[in-house]
């Protein structure tokens, strides 16, 4: 659906700002969402219950779904929105609807991230580092807190000749259109035609160096996982609000508890590391995004261990568990902590 005012109305001015990552209505206030993580009211927004009407059946008929008392949830992507609708009568305060903004772009670059307090140099070096020493990475926080966004460029440091497979159910990562002339395959995924556990089990069928998940939200985890054990590296996302919690996280999403016991001393052998997103107040007035925590997961002796390496935004303990310092140096890599001596490029 075309991105103009007649699709779109009065959401439109809201939909072309670069700025701008979610609009909201709720059925009576029009609420958008910055990058910064600040939401605010939008006075007169001029959104009329006859648009919205309008509005749902345009969603509707890009879908080719009903959208009534009997079917009320509405759910449609076009290449850069995420469109989510509930029907009155499910939503008793008035039809309420979501849209979320993914335009294929890189939002963050080093120097901002830096000049922001979203990272400091060290840590910022350390997790490129851990990219180019192909390190599995899940990336955490709560909803809209930037998980993808901060996936999105860290994997701009896979080197360009390593074949790249993103999963995704909504189109988010961009991989593909981001960094056009890699080597990369996108799938596209559905409960029905071609599921989580389908996609993954394929995709090592396509000589894949890494595999990004978008989001790790059920059983297909054990199947990334599985992936992760054949030598294959990757990232995913999971929404939780501490890095050591991962564990237990991904074992929740296990239907049956014997599948999550097994699954414990793989999660610490194939989840290098976590890093925790989190929002703060710069001011009275604006919210910044940072990254809280950096944890290492590993097994040693037999045990399953986390290394909090980075803990409210700061370097905690400089040491790196021997099993994460052999990978760098098997790497090339001599100073974790220091500038790279690679070429993202290369």
């Amino acid at each position: 659906m075309e991105l103009n005012e007649s699709n779109y109305g009065p959401f439109l001015p809201f939909l072309i700002r670069e700025d701008i990552t979610d609009v909201d209505f709720n059925g009576r206030q029009l609420w958008i969402k910055s990058v910064n993580g600040k939401r605010v009211l939008v006075d007169n927004p001029g959104v009329t219950n006859e648009f919205i009407d309008q509005f749902s059946h345009r969603i509707a008929n890009l879908v080719n779904q009903p959208f009534n008392q009997t079917y009320s949830l509405l759910e449609a992507e076009t290449d850069c929105l995420r469109v989510s609708v509930m029907h009155e009568s499910i939503a008793i305060s008035g039809r309420s609807l979501s849209i979320r903004k993914s335009f294929p772009k890189m939002r963050m670059n080093e120097k901002q991230m830096i000049d922001t307090g979203y990272c400091d140099v060290e840590i910022l070096n350390f997790l490129k580092n851990c990219v180019y020493a192909h390190m599995n990475i899940v990336f955490c926080g709560e909803p809209g807190a930037g998980k993808t966004e901060c996936a999105k460029f860290f994997s701009s440091y896979i080197p360009a000749n390593e074949r790249v497979i993103t999963i995704e159910d909504n189109a988010e990562l961009h991989y593909e259109q981001i960094h056009p002339g890699r080597d990369s395959v996108a799938l596209r995924v559905d409960s029905q035609h071609f599921t989580y556990e389908q996609a993954i089990k394929s995709s090592l069928r396509q000589n894949p160096a890494w595999i990004m998940l978008s989001e790790a939200r059920s059983r297909e985890v054990k199947y990334l996982l599985e992936c992760w054990s054949t030598g294959v590296s990757g990232f995913t996302t999971i929404h939780t609000d501490d890095v050591r919690k991962i564990p237990d996280r991904i074992q929740n999403m296990m239907e049956i508890s014997r599948e999550a016991q097994r699954l414990e001393n793989q999660i610490f052998e194939f989840v290098r590391i976590g890093v925790l997103i989190r929002s703060r107040n710069v001011n009275s007035s604006q919210k910044g995004r940072y990254i809280d925590q950096v944890g290492i997961f590993y097994r040693e002796n037999g045990q399953n261990e986390i290394s909090l390496f980075v803990q409210d935004g700061q370097i905690r303990d400089r040491r790196l568990p021997d099993s994460v310092q052999r990978t760098m140096e098997r790497a090339g890599i001599s100073e974790p902590l220091g500038g790279c001596t690679w070429n993202k490029e290369s």
